[in-house]
C-alpha cells in the first residue's frame, strides 16, 4: 500500500507518518506544501526520510495560492461571520488538491491527514478529495480509536518517538495551536479556550504578534498606501507593480507594521461546536477594505446587493470545504461578471491598527458629480421633479395597507 501524507515535520505528523506506516505496512510518501509558513519549512526532507518515507515533496505554492485562492475570494468579498478572512479555510482545498495530485502521479492507494475529528480541517481536505478523487481512499488517524487510545496526550507522542528514534524537537507545548500561512496566522485552543481571557492584554505580546504588533505599540505617524486594482484584482501597491504573491507579502509587511488586520472572535465550527480564535490578517484586511473601496465606486447598484446577499453563502462554502463543489464555481461565475469594471486606485491611510480610506479613482468611476451634488445640475440629468411620482408609486402599496389595518 501507497499512501501520501500531508506532513509539516512537527511532533504531530512525524507520529503520525511512523504509525501509519507501521498499522498499514505502507509505503509513506510525505507531502508539504509551502504557502508561506517560512521558519517551519528547514530540515523537513532528512526529517522525513528519517521517520520513514520514502520520498517528500515540498512544493512552493506560494503564488498559486495567491493568485487561484486568496484572489478570487477576496473578488467575492468573502467574510466569514462578518470577521473571519478565512485564512486557514482558504488554504486547505489547494493542499488536498495537491496532495490529489501526487497521488495519481505515485499511484497512491490513499492520502492522509492529521486533522483532527472535531475541527473543520478533515472536512476540508476530505471534500476537496472527494471532488477530485473520488476513489481515493483517506485515511484520518485522529478518528481511529486505536491512535487516540494509544497518544492520549503530549507525552505519549515523545515517548514514542523517543523508541523510535524519530528526529523531533520536544520543547515545551506553547500554550495554544497555531497555523501560518501567506493569508494569515492562527491560534486556538490552550488558553484561547476561556472566551474571557484577554488576547490583546499588552502581555501577551510574546504570543500574538507574530505577523503584526499590537495597535499600542504601532508608529505614531500614519502611513498612506495605494492599491491599484484592474478587474478586481490589485496588481500594485504604491504604483509598483507585483504579482498577487508580491502584492499579499508588501501589504502584509506594512499592515503588521500598523497592525491592523487583528481579530479575536468566537466562531462556529461546520462539526457543530463554537470555537475561540486569534487571528493576524494585515495583508487581507487592507487588500479586503481597499477592494470593497473600489467596488463602492465602480460597481453597479443592484449587482452589488446581488453579490452581497451572497457573500454570507460563499463564505459558508470556504470554511466548510466546498471550494471545489458545483455551488462555490457557479457563485465564482457570477463574481467574475461583476468585477468587469473594478478597475481603479484606492488610498488607504493606515494607523494604530486601523485602514481608513484616503481616497479612490477609476476611469471608469460610476460616480457623477455633476449629478451628485447638492447645487445645481449643470448636466440637467436629474430633474428633482421625476422623485414626486417615484415617491407616489411606491408608497402606495405603504397607504393601502396603512387604511386596510386602520379599519
Amino acid at each position: 500500500m501507497k499512501i501520501v501524507l500531508a506532513y509539516s515535520g512537527g511532533l504531530d505528523t512525524s507520529v503520525l507518518l511512523s504509525w501509519i506506516k507501521e498499522k498499514y505496512d505502507a509505503e509513506m510518501i510525505a507531502f508539504c506544501a509551502n504557502i508561506g509558513q517560512e521558519d517551519e519549512l528547514r530540515g523537513l526532507e532528512a526529517k522525513a526520510k528519517k521517520t520513514g518515507a520514502s520520498k517528500i515533496y515540498i512544493d512552493d505554492l506560494q503564488e498559486e495560492f495567491a493568485r487561484d485562492f486568496i484572489y478570487p475570494m477576496i473578488r467575492a468579498g468573502a467574510i466569514y461571520e462578518g470577521q473571519y478572512f478565512l485564512g486557514t479555510s482558504i488554504a486547505r482545498p489547494l493542499i488536498a488538491q495537491r496532495m490529489v495530485e501526487i497521488a495519481k502521479r505515485e499511484k497512491a492507494d490513499a492520502i492522509a491527514h492529521g486533522a483532527t475529528g472535531k475541527g473543520n480541517d478533515q472536512v476540508r481536505f476530505e471534500l476537496t478529495a472527494a471532488c477530485l478523487a473520488p476513489d481515493l481512499q483517506v485515511i484520518a488517524p485522529w478518528r481511529d480509536a486505536r491512535y487516540r487510545n494509544e497518544f492520549p496526550g503530549r507525552q505519549e507522542m515523545i515517548a514514542y518517538c523517543e523508541s523510535k528514534k524519530i528526529p523531533v524537537q520536544a520543547s515545551a507545548k506553547k500554550p495554544f495551536s497555531m497555523d501560518r500561512n501567506l493569508l494569515h496566522i492562527s491560534y486556538e485552543a490552550g488558553i484561547l479556550e476561556d472566551p474571557w481571557f484577554n488576547s490583546y492584554d499588552l502581555k501577551n505580546r510574546d504570543y500574538f504578534t507574530t505577523l503584526s504588533v499590537f495597535p499600542e505599540d504601532a508608529p505614531d505617524k500614519p502611513e498612506f498606501v495605494t492599491l491599484d486594482f484592474v478587474k478586481g484584482n490589485c496588481v500594485a501597491v504604491n504604483g509598483k507593480k507585483m504579482s498577487p504573491l508580491g502584492v499579499m507579502q508588501a501589504l502584509n509587511k506594512l499592515g503588521g507594521k500598523h497592525g491592523a488586520g487583528r481579530v479575536d472572535m468566537v466562531e462556529n465550527r461546520y462539526v457543530g461546536m463554537k470555537s475561540r480564535g486569534v487571528y493576524e490578517t494585515p495583508g487581507g484586511a487592507i487588500l479586503h477594505f481597499a477592494h470593497r473601496q473600489m467596488e463602492s465606486l465602480t460597481m453597479d447598484r443592484e449587482v452589488m446587493h446581488i453579490r452581497d446577499s451572497l457573500i454570507p453563502r460563499y463564505a459558508e462554502l470556504v470554511y466548510y470545504g466546498y471550494w471545489f463543489a458545483p455551488e462555490r464555481l457557479a457563485l465564482q461565475a457570477l463574481v467574475e461578471e461583476s468585477q468587469k469594471n473594478v478597475t481603479g486606485t484606492v488610498r488607504v491611510k493606515l494607523y494604530k491598527g486601523n485602514i481608513m480610506v484616503a481616497g479612490r479613482k477609476s476611469p471608469v468611476s460610476l460616480y457623477n458629480p455633476h449629478i451628485a451634488t447638492m447645487e445645481a445640475d449643470p448636466t440637467k440629468a436629474y430633474n428633482q421633479d421625476d422623485a414626486t411620482g417615484f415617491i407616489r408609486l411606491n408608497a402606495l402599496r405603504l397607504k393601502v395597507a396603512a387604511k386596510v389595518q386602520k379599519d
